[in-house]
């Protein structure tokens, strides 16, 4: 096995001057992204429509195309899962993506062509590995196996041709030969629905393996290791797998995580490793492992566009092109990918933390946040609280939301919080005041709206018992990977259900 390590890794390294050439040079390469991806569909319906054929800069294109989203889409996209092609995309597209869309309850189905699986989803994976093993020369990963927390979704049909999926599900199908052989548990078990039964089966599966790295979303992974000592009666994962070094995340902040991580695998050699993978495409890896900032990925059949949070209402919003963003403004990104989203959307927010060479961090999402007395929390405050509230007391957080308290008569409005424990706070009101505290500090219009409590009151917080989150996201038949406690709403339809749970 260590010869077959050290080839893999030889191999997986030769991937750095490539990214180094982006990193050196990222307007031409995105410059080119655009001219690749706009001639591609000249002929498809969607390209016709907007002359792609006589589009010859970036400006032209944002002037003719506007900026996109789901529902605007949702027409073409009805008809792909018809079995129609050429509409967006030019080459033949069978597989979807069906996202829980954190936006809104319904499903989005999200067109993935072969394109965008070889030069977008696969090539973040390789990618990942391949900066593990340049900041890790000594890795032994490829002596044993990667367990993967695969999505929670059978792949389903829709007609001959068409099939869709998590992401995650989507990948694992369509996954090359070597990759499959390094993955852990079979894949029967790894696209398993029924969570509660597929953990169990995990456990029982992996346990006896080699297991050097793992993927999958903090909640879920926390929820299989305990699974696995419990099966075991260890103390940890590393009595388990002791040649665990390394562990591939994303789709949450891994913040809240790191102190129950450290108890789960007590080793200052294990390595954390952050994707910013979605749906739609992948966006960006942590390359460096001393920073959590994501190196953003600009060969990948990609091209970026980031508005300003503040136009986000405007009628025909201005968006920048990367050689116009500033550092630490909050950025909502609008992609066109090899799948065939133009100018589209995805709803996540971003701060650029360094502009040679441009790396990124996930602030929030634009529709999750609390914005109801002109507060603008967004998830980046309510995490930088959170964590601040845990050190000062000594607690660790499982699962939260949070929503607003609306104007009552004379009182003034406020923020209600739900917060699941995973180590209970030594002192539950100072944990709040700390909590309320930050939220003051960081964000100048929250700290407005509390002085002298007259249009926001100290924030009111639910301290849930155990299982809380779990059992409602089981309520509304969202147990998964793919499914997330919604952070910060600007209603109280989720913290409304969970205080009926309660």
């Amino acid at each position: 096995m260590a010869i077959v390590n050290s080839i893999f890794t030889w191999y997986m390294k030769k991937r750095i001057h490539q990214i180094e050439l982006f990193m050196k040079y990222p307007l031409d390469v995105q410059e080119e992204w655009l001219h690749t991806l706009i001639s591609s569909a000249e002929n498809t319906e969607w390209g016709k429509l907007y002359d792609y054929k006589s589009i010859l800069t970036a400006s032209q294109f944002k002037e003719r195309v506007p900026i996109q989203n789901y529902d605007t889409l949702k027409p073409y996209i009805e008809r792909m899962l018809k079995g129609e092609q050429n509409i967006l995309w030019p080459s033949e597209i069978k597989w979807f993506a069906k996202s829980s869309g954190t936006t809104s309850d319904r499903s989005k189905f999200i067109p993935v062509s072969e394109e965008a699986l070889e030069e977008c989803h696969f090539k973040g994976g390789k990618d990942m590995i391949s900066i593990y093993c340049n900041n890790r020369p000594g890795t032994q990963m490829f002596t044993g196996k990667g367990l993967v927390l695969g999505g929670s979704h059978q792949i389903n049909q829709l007609c001959d041709d068409i099939h869709y999926g998590d992401l995650s599900a989507v990948l694992i199908k369509n996954l090359p030969m070597w990759a499959e052989y390094y993955r852990t548990p079979d894949i029967s078990i790894a696209l398993m629905d029924n969570y509660e039964e597929k953990m169990d089966k995990m456990a029982e599966a992996t346990i006896k393996e080699n297991v050097t790295n793992i993927s999958g979303v903090p909640t879920w992974t926390i929820v299989l290791a305990k699974k696995v000592l419990e099966m075991t009666g260890k103390k940890n994962l590393l009595e388990v797998w002791p040649n665990l070094e390394l562990y591939f995340h994303g789709a949450v902040n891994f913040t809240p995580y790191r102190e129950q991580f450290k108890e789960l695998i007590p080793s200052d050699n294990m390595y954390y490793l952050e994707t910013y993978n979605a749906s739609e495409g992948f966006f960006g890896i942590q390359d460096q492992d001393n920073s959590e900032e994501l190196l953003l990925m600009l060969d990948y059949g990609i091209f970026y566009e980031f508005l300003p949070l503040e136009n986000l209402e405007d009628e025909n919003p201005k968006t920048l092109s990367l050689e116009q963003v500033e550092l630490h403004k909050n950025y909502a990104i609008i992609i066109s990918t090899n799948a065939g989203l133009w100018r589209y959307l995805i709803g996540d927010t971003v701060q650029f933390t360094s502009i040679s060479p441009f790396r990124i961090k996930i602030t929030g999402r634009t529709k999750h946040f609390i914005n109801a007395f002109g507060e603008e929390i967004i998830i980046d405050n309510a995490e930088n609280a959170l964590t601040k509230a845990c050190a000062v007391t000594s607690a660790k957080v499982k699962d939260y939301t949070a929503c607003p308290i609306y104007f009552k008569g004379e009182k003034a409005g406020g923020h209600e919080w739900i917060i699941e424990f995973e180590t209970q706070p030594n002192d539950f009101n100072r944990f709040v005041d700390v909590l309320d505290e930050t939220l003051r500090e960081i964000n100048s219009d929250y700290d407005a709206k509390r002085f002298k409590d007259m249009a926001l009151c100290r924030p009111k917080v639910h301290n849930a018992p155990a299982d809380t989150f779990y059992k409602w996201l089981k309520s509304r038949g969202k147990l998964g990977g793919q499914h997330k406690v919604p952070r910060l709403a600007n209603d109280r339809q989720y913290v409304d259900e969970i205080l009926e749970l309660l």
